[in-house]
Parts: C-alpha cells; structure tokens; sequence
C-alpha cells in the first residue's frame, strides 16, 4: 500500500486517502436501503468506538508526531503543542458556536448556531459536516508531513491515520441517514445526505495537504491543531451522543476503548 501512495505528490495522496474515508461515509449511510432504524444499543457502541479512534489518531498519529517535530526543528516542544491544540479547540469551538447544525436524535429547538429557517435535513448533515473538517484536516497534514523528510512522519503512518478515520466515519454516515429514513424521508434522499456530510473531508484534506507543504515551518502546529480540533469534536459531541442512554454506558465505555486499541495498533503497526 505505501508503494501505490508513493507514487503520488502529497497533495494527490491526500485527496486518495479522504476520497476513501467519504467512500466510507457512504457506506454507513447505505445502510438506510436495508432497515429503518438500527439498535441503539449498536449505534451508541458504534459511535463510542469512533470516538475511541480519534482519541487514539489525536495522540499516536498527530500531537506525538507533532511534538517531535518541534523538537527536531528547534522549537519549543510543549509550547508549540499548547498553542496548536488549544487553537485546534478554539477554531472548533467558533465553527460551532456560528455553523448551524443539529445533532441526531435531538429536536429542533435544540439546534445550534446562528439560528435559520433551514430544514431539519441540512441541519443533521451540517452537524455531521462538523465531525469531518479536522478529520479531513488531519490527514492531509499527515500526508504532507511526509514531505518534509523528517524522521518523525512517514507514509505508514499517514496511511494507518486515514484507514483509522475511515473506520470511525462508517457510523457517522448511518447517525445521519437512519435518522432522516424513520422521519419518513426516501431511501435515495436519506442516502445522499448522509453521505454528503462526508464530502468536506476531501476539500479539507487537500487544503491541508497543501498549506503544509508551502509553509513547512507550521507543520508541528498544524499537527497539534488538528489534534485539538478532534479532541474537541470527541468531548463535545461524540461521547455525549454515544452516553445518552444510561443503560448503556458501559458497553459504550469498552466499545471506545476498543477503537482506541484498534487505532492504537494500526499506528504502531503501520506507522
């Protein structure tokens, strides 16, 4: 797999790797063609165990990396850390607090942001949206990091970031599509938007992939910022969907520590 990627410029390999985690997305929402609703009990454990995933991908595949990247370019490790995780958190908490969305499961006086007369559809898919910018960001960083030849970035390691997020998207397609499906909306249309909430991980993969290769010097931030962003989206969305039922947070709890495992082992294994 890392010869196919390597043949590629950074950018390319970046548009690849999230053109296949939107792949994924898809296929989580396809699942509204073969039922109505899904368990909650298995959509919370799905959820949780994305959750686990990027908590993992936050630490093994960016602020790790990012940090050691300080380092080796002379910067002030912990400095640079702070600043581009707590950035990463700060732009997450602003597109929050300005894009209006609306989280599954919830009704719409619950929706956040700017308040509009949008439809409940666009608000689900936005929400969704939200999930997706810094995992797409994440990547793309990833795969330009690469380009910078140092020892703490390579190709496995991008490769087993995008296969982790991939993994993670699958339940975010369906907590869009289900929802839309048991309001009464078409298999065809219920598809489509829960898919589409994964069409900005391409965009913003590349825009990552590219910044980081004319600015090189903010790769170390860019790393942690998107650690942050990511952190941000499992605190303040992922695990509080995943916990809404009580009966179920402890199958929830092992189901995100199994996704952590899972990234766990793909970063130590391929990166």
């Amino acid at each position: 797999m890392e010869d196919f990627f390597l043949q590629f410029n950074p950018v390319t390999q970046a548009l690849i790797a999230t053109l296949f985690t939107w792949g994924v997305t898809a296929a989580g929402a396809a699942l509204v063609f073969f039922s109505k609703a899904l368990n909650q009990k298995v959509m919370d454990s799905m959820l949780g165990f994305a959750a686990g995933v990027m908590i993992a991908a936050s630490f093994w595949s960016l602020l790790a990396p990012g940090i050691e990247m300080a380092e080796q370019l002379g910067h002030i490790p912990w400095l640079t850390a702070v600043i581009g995780f707590m950035g990463g958190g700060l732009f997450m908490r602003l597109t929050d607090r300005f894009l209006p969305h609306l989280h599954p499961g919830l009704s719409m006086d619950k929706s956040e942001g700017i308040k509009t007369s949008w439809q409940r559809s666009t608000l689900l898919v936005l929400a969704i949206t939200l999930h997706n910018i810094p995992e797409g960001l994440a990547i793309g960083v990833a795969f330009g990091a690469v380009a910078a030849n140092l020892p703490s970035a390579t190709i496995g390691a991008a490769i087993a970031l995008a296969i982790g997020i991939g993994i993670q998207n699958f339940p975010e397609g369906t907590a869009v599509s289900m929802p839309l499906r048991r309001e009464g909306m078409s298999k065809g249309k219920s598809f489509f938007l829960g898919q589409s909430s994964g069409m900005v991980e391409p965009i913003a993969g590349v825009i990552g992939a590219y910044f980081v290769l004319k600015m090189q010097d903010i790769l170390p931030y860019a790393l942690c910022f998107a650690a942050g962003a990511m952190i941000f989206v499992v605190v303040e969305e992922l695990i509080p969907e995943s916990q809404r039922k009580y009966e179920n947070i402890d199958l929830v709890t092992m189901a995100t520590m199994a996704g952590f495992s899972v990234m766990m082992i793909l970063d130590v294994a391929l990166g």
